[in-house]
């Protein structure tokens, strides 16, 4: 059975006519299941693990890339707790025209067009990574100025300029320079800065102000700044980053990867 999550932004009236043709298009497909929606939900990890447990064949995240995020999240935490490796796959329906740049990314179209990836139904084994005791799939940012960062505590960077970091293991930018090739399926994060200085962290690209370095575990530092994963979620430094994990993810044939 799939399993629809509905976020909570998603359950209001200026939503009705979207959820409307996504119903009827997956109804459609065949792919009727059950819909679960987070605002009537108090804790997501025990649904989605009580789901997965009873066999689901689908996660499907309806919603943005925060809805993803806890979906992964919820996904990962049943695998840590039943200390088992989960193989459902995890599936997106991306509403609305803002927030959804992992549904974009992964080759996903909006509402009616997403049911007929989900019908498709192309797998790819992602790497996921972790901040500290979340995870995510796209990327972790922060704000440069003030930040810290220990890379495989062989060294660390003290970054004083401001600008911005992303630690890139699945890319949502589309204008990432050629020497930047992030790739979600190689246990390896791409660590990638641009400050508004003139300092430069690698003799990669000598005439910008951007590096890139690839890397397998780092440790971000900043008093004042926080990391945001996956462009949704916030959380406080300390924080390390690695790739350890992977989730069957249902993508789109026009992925960016």
């Amino acid at each position: 059975m799939h399993i629809y999550i509905y976020d909570d932004y998603v359950n209001t009236k200026k939503y009705d006519n979207a959820l409307a043709r996504i119903e009827t298009r997956i109804t459609d497909l065949g792919l009727n299941g059950k819909i679960i929606r987070l605002g009537l939900l108090e804790n997501i990890n025990e649904a989605v693990e009580n789901e997965i447990k009873r066999g689901a064949k689908t996660i499907v995240a309806v919603g943005s890339d925060q809805t993803v995020n806890k979906i992964i999240n919820a996904i990962i935490n049943a695998e840590i707790n039943n200390q088992m490796k989960v193989e459902t796959p995890l599936g997106i329906i991306p509403v609305g025209n803002e927030g959804n740049t992992i549904a974009e990314t992964l080759g996903i179209g909006r509402e009616e067009e997403a049911g007929d990836v989900l019908s498709a139904r192309r797998l790819e084994k992602l790497d996921i990574a972790q901040a500290g005791r979340n995870f995510f799939i796209s990327q972790a940012r922060i704000a440069s100025q003030g930040t810290t960062l220990e890379i495989e505590k062989d060294y660390s960077i003290e970054i004083l300029e401001p600008g911005e970091i992303n630690v890139i293991n699945l890319s949502v930018f589309s204008d990432l320079p050629e020497e930047a090739k992030p790739n979600p399926r190689d246990k390896t994060l791409e660590l990638y800065i641009k400050t508004k200085g003139g300092r430069k962290f690698s003799n990669l690209n000598p005439s910008s102000n951007q590096s890139f370095f690839s890397l397998k575990k780092l440790t971000i530092i900043n008093q004042k700044h926080p990391i945001i994963l996956d462009n949704a979620v916030e959380i406080p430094t300390p924080a390390e980053i690695s790739v350890n994990r992977s989730l069957n993810v249902i993508v789109g044939k026009e992925r960016r990867f």
